[in-house]
């Protein structure tokens, strides 16, 4: 796996090089870019170094493959690109092992297969590792539970300090309370102690 280079006067040159020459849309690529330095009398040129987010969850594939083989366990996945984000579902008869602890273990996995595409080629995708309907089942509660506090905060006007969150589920306590009125959230304290509090704010 790694970044095809492509090589143009100006940067919207070399993108259309790159997506022409990979037959893909910009959301269907990760890439980075370099302004290469001219040689005397001869102008800058951009570098336009990218891969198919496609060709980025073959490889997460395989090695997660991998690993779990590592780890004694057979199972099965189920792939989806989508919106630039590479979602891998897990199916097993070992599911409680590969979750582990509140999802760390399965945090862990995610983690380490960002970091072995991140050694390939620079670049961090962004995964969404699941164990059958793990995750969706947390955000779906993690949603729930921010409505419920907020919907207390409009009533008592008081500011509540939410439990330990890692940034993923942060994330999702703030898009979920992003359009609540009235309804502010900030992350607070130092990793890993970080949460949010859910305040109220006038008009």
């Amino acid at each position: 796996m790694k970044l095809e280079v492509y090589e143009a006067k100006t940067l919207e040159e070399a993108k259309a090089k790159a997506l022409e020459s990979l037959n893909v849309e910009e959301n269907e690529i990760l890439f980075k870019t370099e302004e290469k330095k001219g040689k005397l009398f001869k102008g800058n040129t951009y570098l336009f170094k990218a891969i198919k987010i496609a060709d980025i969850a073959s490889f997460l594939k395989e090695k997660l493959a991998e690993l779990l083989v590592n780890m004694g366990i057979d199972a099965k996945y189920e792939t989806n690109v989508r919106d630039e984000q590479i979602s891998i579902k897990i199916y097993s008869d070992k599911n409680s092992i590969l979750i582990g602890k509140n999802g760390q273990t399965l945090m862990a996995i995610q983690t380490v297969l960002r970091q072995m595409v991140h050694n390939e080629i620079g670049l961090y995708p962004y995964i969404l590792l699941d164990v059958e309907n793990y995750k969706e089942k947390k955000i779906g509660h993690l949603e729930r539970n921010a409505k419920r506090i907020a919907k207390e905060v409009l009533k008592t006007k008081i500011e509540v300090k939410l439990d330990d969150m890692n940034s993923y589920e942060r994330r999702i306590v703030h898009n979920a309370l992003s359009n609540f009125k009235n309804i502010s959230t900030t992350s607070e304290g130092e990793e890993p102690h970080r949460h949010i509090v859910i305040s109220y704010k006038e008009d």
